[in-house]
């Protein structure tokens, strides 16, 4: 992340003395990505930010993974994970399911009604995006406001905490927007819902794909979308308290682990910062699809990248023009690649028959062709717009089964191609 922003209080100078109108001097932090050889921010605290008192061990949310054998196509309905009232108990960051996993990425779902603790990700880049409800994310960096459609790009290390909006409801995904909403405000339902989140976790850095970006990371006039449709902190957040509690989840000998610091003054305490490095927040309604007359592959619709994976948004948009073009996908077989897919608004024709919907994700593992489901070919011809909201995760190593994905896993999804069973 390239974009320079400066937000509060700092010195004309880096490294240079900084003071309260008390005489106090701050306390600077470098925050810093890749040993500071890439992108980092500076941040002036009223207290010493290394400073604590206690520490033990915290158990993060179940991280086992299960190898995806048989080799299958699989549909997960993340909505059954929090039946009835369930999610009401649920916080953003505890409350996390498990639904899928590598080395590289970890995706979880979770539906939350209660704030989180105070969080800090110390192993991995958070792309959270908001399939439903809205929240404030308070950061050390300041307040972000999370709406639906809203992907939340957290930086390892942050540290925050959600305090989700609302009180129950249901939600088919973002509003369209109107040309002013598309340049100033997110996209956002009327029915504020529950807190449902999908989250990425990157063991690498997460941003825009370098393809969309000159050499001194501006964003280029051929990305879908450019630096006005990022949203970071404008202003710091100051909290007062003692004793004060962060959840820090970090690499393990057997994965991820975690610890629970004790802060002799809470860590909202930052008068000021500037640099590159920060969270923001990016709305899906704002991203600008790309169309062709003949149907365009998978790396037109990219948002983020990060190492051995890509993001990809599927958005409501005019399809293709040529007169005997087939809109819906082609078969396919992703030959370096397993493909998941999340379906959070919209009518995604091409999956009609197979049982997938709102808050569906498939999983396409390489090795295995997949494409529409049968007479979605012959339905699509002579479409003109397609109405779909998906978010998609492509993965360049395979992917194993959490415990999320394991509970709500639909049994028969493997055969609707074929309409038959095993033959066993």
């Amino acid at each position: 992340m390239a974009y320079y922003r400066a937000v509060g209080s700092i010195p004309p100078k880096r490294h240079t003395q900084h003071r309260a109108p008390s005489g106090n001097l701050y306390y600077e932090e470098l925050m810093g990505a890749d040993g500071f050889t890439s992108g980092s921010s500076l941040l002036y605290h009223r207290a010493i930010p290394s400073a604590i008192v206690d520490a033990t061990p915290w158990e993060p949310p179940e991280a086992t993974l299960t190898e995806n054998r048989p080799l299958l196509p699989r549909h997960l309905r993340l909505h059954e994970l929090f039946p009835g009232e369930e999610w009401k108990r649920a916080d953003p960051v505890t409350g996390r399911r498990l639904i899928l996993g590598n080395a590289d990425v970890q995706i979880s779902y979770v539906v939350a009604g209660e704030p989180s603790p105070l969080y800090r990700n110390a192993g991995a880049d958070e792309c959270v995006y908001v399939e439903s409800g809205s929240a404030t994310v308070e950061t050390v960096f300041g307040a972000l406001t999370a709406r639906q459609g809203d992907y939340v790009l957290l930086p390892r290390s942050t540290t925050h905490r959600w305090r989700p909006d609302g009180d129950g409801g249901t939600s088919a995904g973002p509003a369209s927007p109107t040309p002013e909403s598309a340049v100033s405000e997110p996209a956002v339902s009327a029915s504020a819902g529950p807190l449902r989140l999908y989250v990425i976790e990157a063991r690498s850095h997460l941003g825009p794909p370098r393809r969309y970006q000159s050499a001194e990371g501006q964003l280029l006039e051929h990305a879908p979308y450019c630096e006005r449709d990022l949203r970071g902190p404008t202003e710091p957040l100051l909290a007062e308290g003692t004793d004060v509690e962060v959840l820090v989840k970090h690499p393990g000998a057997q994965g991820a682990a975690g610890t629970r610091y004790v802060y002799p003054t809470h860590p909202f305490d930052v008068v000021g910062w500037d640099g590159c490095l920060y969270p923001y927040t990016f709305n899906i309604a704002d991203f600008e699809p790309v169309t062709g007359r003949v149907h365009q592959p998978p790396p037109a619709h990219q948002v983020f990248a990060g190492d051995g994976f890509v993001i990809c948004n599927f958005v409501p948009r005019k399809v293709d023009y040529h007169p005997l073009a087939v809109p819906v996908p082609y078969y396919h077989s992703n030959v370096d690649s397993a493909e998941v897919m999340f379906y959070c608004g919209g009518d995604y024709a091409a999956r009609e028959g197979s049982g997938i919907g709102q808050g569906s994700v498939s999983l396409h593992p390489g090795g295995h062709c997949h494409g529409p489901q049968p007479g979605a070919v012959e339905r699509s011809l002579g479409v003109e717009f397609f109405d779909e909201l998906a978010v998609m995760v492509d993965t360049f190593r395979p992917l194993r089964l959490g415990e999320g994905g394991l509970a709500a896993e639909d049994p028969a999804y493997a055969w609707t191609w074929s309409g038959r069973g095993p033959t066993r």
